[in-house]
């Protein structure tokens, strides 16, 4: 492709699809390299005109309320992550022979002769906190790094910004590696993959391709779980370069070149002599925040990654103990009348709803939202033996209902039918008059929160709220 053999961007013209954040950064970006930029969005409110304002201001066009015309002139069009392949812009890309990338590509592009090098994580769930533990790990090595990508920070900022770098954790997405062709990252990890964004990629195979692609290329390791053979079948199939390892995770005792867990101990048999023989001691499961299966295996992704950049096993334990997880993921809130409640509304998909609940016993289980096409019946079948009930909220409750009567009829359901500012706390009652002392209740919905909710955080936000007013009231009755 010959945009990525560009050495100049002065007088490129390109278009930068989005006006989100990825979007302005890459129209910034290019900008202050002399190229022409044209910015499209199908948008056209008050917010879209401001940004569109700041951009002009740079000399910046923007072109609001067309989203499918290709901008008469385009060498180039730069993709924010969520755009589909199949969007009209692209499709006129395509039949006037312009390549598509995104922000990660051109991050990689941008990136200087001494550059950092990137160690990268992508997976269905898991990603964002496998990459701030392994940033922290990084840090507690000594070492100058940032987690960036997905995670938050725009990726061409960091690669353009003044902070000198030794590595970066990098977070990408399958969106992200659909429109990244170039990268060839230090050492890369899928932590799982599970049925997710299937509406965009189009196909199971089709979005296990795009996060494959994180493997294309590595020089020292590809990070697969032993317990997902989806993963390591995607390294088996990468193109990496000579002497790339393939280095296995997993909760149980580790076979050579794998990280694993004996007798409490995270231990490394891969970048260790004679690894048939010998393992080295890297960290307790108690240094996990918090210590729960999925977060264990995390850990273990996170520590391959480090060790696979040579960071001493001490670094290791230090990083993992000094990590303290993002709000809303498997949050312990409070323990009232003996019932603990712990916040996961990051779960939003039934992968990582299995995982959450995988974590407890007994529990009563607070879960619904959005489906996104999803389907409830082997969540509910491998997590039925742990539920003491369930309370059901939002727009698609009745698919959970529904897989509950199927596989878990014996279990107590509760449909709260009401979206109302109240909703939450009557939910948390609810799932208090199940609960029994020594029980967990458990948010974790296994689907998207936009149809009662902002976001994720804010249906965190609003169990954590429901949960301290229950513990008032439970005060409050003992005095």
């Amino acid at each position: 492709m010959g945009s990525r053999q560009v050495t100049s961007w002065q007088g490129k013209n390109i278009t930068v699809a989005g006006l989100g954040v990825s979007g302005i950064s890459a129209a910034r970006a290019l900008a202050g390299l002399g190229a022409v930029v044209t910015v499209v969005d199908g948008g056209d409110g008050e917010g879209h005109r401001a940004r569109a304002a700041e951009l002009g201001e740079l000399g910046i066009s923007v072109r609001l309320a067309d989203a499918e015309t290709l901008p008469e002139g385009t060498e180039l069009v730069v993709t924010s992550p969520g755009w589909k392949p199949d969007s009209p812009l692209f499709a006129a890309a395509a039949a006037a022979g312009v390549d598509v990338v995104g922000d990660v590509e051109i991050a990689w592009l941008l990136r200087g002769e001494n550059a950092a090098p990137w160690l990268a994580i992508t997976g269905t769930n898991g990603k964002t906190t496998t990459t701030q533990m392994l940033a922290s790990i990084l840090k507690a090595a000594g070492l100058r790094t940032a987690a960036v990508g997905n995670i938050g920070t725009p990726i061409i900022d960091v690669v353009l910004g003044e902070q000198e770098y030794d590595v970066l954790a990098v977070e990408l997405s399958s969106y992200q590696l659909h429109w990244a062709p170039s990268l060839r990252v230090h050492s890369g990890a899928v932590l799982n993959l599970a049925p997710d964004h299937l509406d965009w990629h189009g196909s199971m195979a089709a979005y296990a391709a795009d996060k494959g692609r994180i493997y294309e290329g590595n020089t020292v390791a590809c990070v697969y779980n032993v317990a997902d053979k989806a993963t390591e079948d995607l390294v088996v199939a990468a193109d990496v370069e000579e002497g790339c390892r393939a280095i296995g995770f997993t909760l149980g005792a580790p076979g050579p070149s794998m990280l694993g867990v004996v007798d409490g101990i995270l231990v490394d048999r891969a970048f260790v002599e004679n690894r048939q023989k010998n393992a080295q001691e890297l960290a307790e499961v108690k240094d996990v925040n918090p210590p729960a299966p999925h977060n264990i295996a995390n850990a273990l992704a996170a520590a391959a990654l480090a060790r696979a950049f040579g960071v001493e096993p001490r670094a290791v334990r230090d990083g993992l103990r000094n990590f303290r997880p993002d709000a809303h993921r498997v949050a312990h809130v409070d323990e009232v009348a003996g019932v603990t409640y712990v916040d996961d509304s990051k779960a939003t998909n039934t992968h990582a709803a299995e995982a959450s609940l995988a974590a407890f016993e007994p529990v009563v289980w607070i879960a619904g939202g959005l489906a996104k096409g999803a389907t409830f019946d082997e969540l509910v079948q491998k997590s039925a033996g742990r539920l003491r009930g369930a309370v059901l909220i939002g727009a698609d409750r009745a698919l959970i209902a529904e897989a509950l009567a199927r596989h878990a009829p014996e279990v107590p359901v509760v449909d709260l039918d009401r979206t109302d500012t109240g909703a939450m706390l009557a939910a948390v009652r609810e799932a208090a008059a199940l609960a029994e002392p020594g029980d967990t209740v458990l948010l974790a919905p296994a689907c998207a929160s936009m149809d009662m909710f902002a976001n994720y955080n804010k249906r965190g936000d609003a169990f954590a709220d429901a949960v301290r007013e229950l513990a008032a009231e439970s005060a409050a009755d003992t005095v």
